[in-house]
């Protein structure tokens, strides 16, 4: 256990947002080198439903979160010699090469077109491969509603006939890459990733809550993703996620706990290595929090083509990407420092781990829209600072 915080101050932040409805719920926790220093929760799982409040313990839809799971997966791959982050996709995936650059329309036909480089397994990491996400991109929107391609939400092998944006190399831009990249992970082991997962990072570091599909206790135990009604009150969608996928998505599937996370983030923390178990090493890790997309640049802002799954993002100058994580180049004041790494997840999850201070730390919900300004957005902001000033 790491030495505990005076968290009342967080504590107030976290049922300030449920009180004033800026989210239906909330679980946040933090933790060092040696364990949690603070963990607590504002809410209830199903709003005007159920009783049951949340806590660190509670199961949520990580989704993006996923994607530094799978990442590790690659890493740790990449790191026994089995897979060549400089290699084509398409050598590990054949089908790969069959996925074209979206290059206008003529009418309401997309206008497809070679593309003019054959994208890297390492561009899949670093989302530089020219992949995207419907709701970050209006082309992508139009692509859909055209050919009857679906995003890769609802779990149909469909959604890899999606094309590239961009050239690969030329551009950042957020996308489907990892769900690629678990197809990559299970071609290279000859296991799926589920299996990939539980035996090289869930296991050892004892995450037992983690996982592509919860068994019926866990169910329970879960939080449902909710949306607000015309009233302006939250109110519960119920389960989203297909439980019956036709592949395990490297992208968004996990479930998992903030006391299960947390570990992941702590192996992070600690150079690959948590209670003995070595997920990573040192070198690989201190590559994943390193500038590896060169001259490009994270977005300023990328501008929400689907505003009820998303708002625009303001992320502002000066980020980054590593291996599976955004990178700040500068300090942020009463906030993390310079070199930290982080990332979210579409249903308001949100991690980072900051090397410099020695702190790690997450907060979740399960609502939509993702990131909204002056809700989830703001509330990992005051989390976030309510932190270090408790430090």
């Amino acid at each position: 256990m790491g030495s505990a915080i005076d968290g009342s101050a967080i504590d107030k932040v976290l049922g300030d947002a449920v009180a004033a409805g800026a989210v239906p719920h909330v679980a946040a926790i933090a933790a060092d080198r040696d364990g949690i220093i603070y963990e607590g929760g504002a809410g209830v799982r199903v709003a005007g439903e159920s009783d049951d409040p949340v806590t660190t313990s509670t199961q949520f839809r990580i989704m993006s979160m996923t994607k530094m799971v799978c990442t590790a997966a690659a890493l740790q791959q990449k790191e026994r010699g089995e897979l060549d982050f400089d290699a084509p996709v398409e050598e590990y995936c054949p089908d790969f090469a069959q996925v074209k650059v979206l290059d206008g329309w003529d009418g309401d036909k997309p206008r497809l077109r070679e593309p003019a480089s054959k994208a890297t397994v390492h561009q899949l990491v670093t989302h530089t491969s020219g992949l995207g996400y419907w709701f970050w991109n209006e082309e992508l929107v139009r692509y859909e509603a055209a050919t009857g391609v679906p995003n890769v939400v609802p779990g149909k092998k469909e959604a890899f006939g999606a094309p590239l944006l961009h050239d690969p190399g030329t551009t950042y831009n957020y996308g489907i890459n990892t769900d690629w990249l678990g197809r990559v992970v299970e071609a290279v082991a000859g296991k799926t990733l589920d299996v990939v997962v539980k035996e090289g990072i869930t296991g050892p570091l004892g995450m037992d809550d983690t996982m592509f599909r919860l068994d019926s206790g866990r169910t329970a135990n879960a939080v449902t993703v909710h949306v607000k009604g015309e009233d302006g009150n939250w109110t519960s969608a119920g389960e989203i996620l297909n439980q019956e996928p036709d592949w395990w998505a490297g992208g968004h599937g996990l479930y998992s706990t903030p006391r299960d996370y947390i570990r992941f983030e702590r192996a992070l923390l600690r150079g690959g290595e948590l209670d003995g178990q070595r997920i990573l090493h040192q070198d690989t890790v201190d590559a994943a929090f390193s500038n590896q997309i060169g001259d490009l640049d994270f977005p300023t802002e990328i501008v929400t083509a689907d505003p009820p799954i998303t708002d625009t993002l303001h992320a502002g100058p000066g980020w980054k990407w590593g291996y599976g994580l955004m990178i700040n180049t500068q300090d942020i004041p009463g906030r993390r420092r310079a070199g930290s790494g982080a990332w979210a997840g579409l249903f308001n999850t949100h991690f980072f781990v900051d090397r410099s201070t020695g702190i790690c730390a997450s907060i979740y919900t399960n609502s939509l829209p993702f990131i909204t300004e002056h809700e989830a957005w703001k509330l990992y902001g005051d989390f976030e600072t309510a932190l270090y000033a408790s430090l």
